[in-house]
C-alpha cells in the first residue's frame, strides 16, 4: 500500500526532497498574510494593486501545478473558486463573472495572524487548520476559520492547493 505522501508526489508530479517542517508552514502563513496586507496597501497608495494581487496568487497558490480547491470566506453565489482568475477576482474584485466580489484584500488590513489548531504533515504535503485574524486600522480583529493545504515544490517552497475559510458559526 502506498503512503499518502507518495501518492501525492505521484499525482502532483512532485519529488519528495525533504519532508515539510512546521516552520515552513508557519513561514508560508506569514508570507500569505503579508501578501494580503500588501494588496490593500497598494490599493490605498494608488499603485498597481491588481499586479500585486496577481503576484500573490501566482507565487502562493499551486494553479500552475494542478487543481486548487479555493473556498473564500465572503463568497456565497460562486462559493468555490477552482481557477486562477476566479481566485484573483476574490482578492481584488472587478471581474464581471463574479459580481459579488468586492475585493477582500482591498480592505486596508494592517495585520494578519494565524492561530493553528493543528497541522498534519506527511512528506511533501501539509494541512493546517485553525483561525486567522484580520486586524483593521481601528485595532479590531475579524476572526475567520481556515484550512490550508500546502504542496512542496521541487525548490522546497510551499504552494497552496487547498484554501477553505469561513466565518465562525453564530447561533441565532
Amino acid at each position: 500500500m502506498l503512503g499518502l505522501g507518495l501518492l501525492l508526489a505521484i499525482s502532483t508530479g512532485c519529488t519528495i526532497l525533504h519532508p515539510i517542517t512546521p516552520q515552513q508552514v508557519l513561514a508560508a502563513q506569514e508570507t500569505w498574510g503579508r501578501g494580503v496586507i500588501a494588496i490593500g496597501a497598494a490599493y490605498l497608495a494608488g499603485d498597481d494593486y491588481a499586479r500585486t494581487a496577481a503576484d500573490h496568487v501566482d507565487n502562493l497558490y499551486a494553479f500552475e501545478q494542478g487543481d486548487v480547491l479555493f473556498k473564500p470566506t465572503k463568497a456565497s453565489t460562486a462559493q468555490f473558486r477552482l481557477t486562477r482568475d476566479s481566485a484573483l477576482s476574490y482578492f481584488v474584485g472587478g471581474d464581471q463573472a463574479y459580481p459579488e466580489d468586492k475585493g477582500f484584500a482591498l480592505h486596508p488590513w494592517i495585520n494578519v495572524r494565524f492561530e493553528n489548531a493543528g497541522m498534519f504533515i506527511h512528506g511533501n504535503y501539509a494541512l493546517a487548520m485553525g483561525n486567522y485574524y484580520f486586524q483593521q486600522r481601528d485595532g479590531t480583529e475579524i476572526k475567520v476559520e481556515y484550512t490550508f493545504g500546502y504542496l512542496q515544490q521541487a525548490d522546497g517552497t510551499l504552494r497552496i492547493n487547498l484554501h477553505h475559510s469561513s466565518l465562525p458559526y453564530e447561533p441565532h
